[in-house]
């Protein structure tokens, strides 16, 4: 009979070899759950890189709106500060004293009535016509009310080609028309200075040598019209030369009338006026 051996001799090794199974199977699992905890951290640091990057694009996108609003809101600011207001008229302490008042405000056409598909306030500036289109037929702003003897000052500017328009004085109108009827401080070439009889006699009734006419204005610019009514007598001045010195002969042609700025039917021209004044004589 073989001697029996102690039962520890077969239990040990069992025993050990288990341990050593768990030991192995410990090491898988706690190397299972390091991988896992170390992409649970990995997936949280990319999280927390996204939302921090995400928070930064946000917060420049929020700082650069508030830029841009704050640089809009400043420059609205500016241009309203920079926009120039219309220009107001004004008459010189001399004139003030001697007694002339404005007829054009610089601003709006109170006080004055027309065509306003013609005219305009532009810059300081009565406008009459334009540049792009011709004009089938005369147009006239006029004063609202009427005049005897004065003294009439104002600038004039035209500009296009063939361009004429002209200043009326002691004029009537037409009703349901666009024509007036009355004298006309002329303006145009061939006709600077001249008083001509608009649609009454329709012609020429007095002016400078035909030779000296278009040397009295500076094309394209502001020049002065002085008109002067006495009486039966008529004078006319442009840039302080004299051009007309008339005395009217006919005693049923009347001396009371509207003042009337004029825009010539004909190619696209513009006629402008501004610092209108007038003084009434006694």
């Amino acid at each position: 009979m073989s001697p029996r051996l102690p039962r520890a001799f077969f239990v040990a090794p069992r025993l050990a070899g288990r341990q050593a199974d768990i030991a192995r199977y410990g090491l898988v699992v706690c190397s299972n759950n390091c991988l896992f905890l170390a992409r649970v951290a990995i997936t949280t640091l990319a999280l927390s890189a996204t939302l921090a990057i995400s928070a930064t694009l946000a917060m420049s996108a929020t700082l650069a709106m508030s830029a841009t609003l704050a640089a809009t809101q400043a420059a609205d600011s500016r241009g309203s500060q920079d926009e120039t207001p219309p220009l107001r008229a004004t008459l010189a302490e001399e004139e003030a004293t001697a007694g002339f008042k404005l007829l054009f405000d610089g601003q709006t056409l109170a006080g004055w009535r027309g065509n306003l598909a013609v005219f305009k306030v532009v810059d300081g500036a009565i406008v009459g016509g334009n540049l792009d289109n011709a004009l089938p037929n005369n147009e006239f702003l006029r004063s609202e009310q009427t005049y005897e003897n004065f003294e009439l000052r104002l600038q004039f500017k035209l500009v296009g080609e063939q361009a004429n328009a002209g200043v009326q004085i002691r004029t009537s109108e037409i009703p349901d028309h666009h024509e007036v009827i009355g004298y006309q401080a002329d303006m145009g070439d061939g006709w600077w200075g001249c008083l001509y009889d608009e649609s009454r006699r329709n012609r020429v009734l007095a002016g400078p040598p035909v030779e000296q006419r278009d040397g009295l204005v500076k094309a394209g610019e502001w020049n002065d019209y002085r008109i002067l009514c006495e009486g039966p007598r008529i004078r006319l001045w442009i840039n302080g030369q004299p051009t007309v010195d008339y005395t009217e002969t006919d005693d049923t042609i009347p001396r009371r009338g509207i003042v009337a700025l004029q825009i010539h039917s004909g190619p696209p021209s513009v006629a402008s006026y501004r610092h209108i004044r007038l003084k009434v004589l006694d």
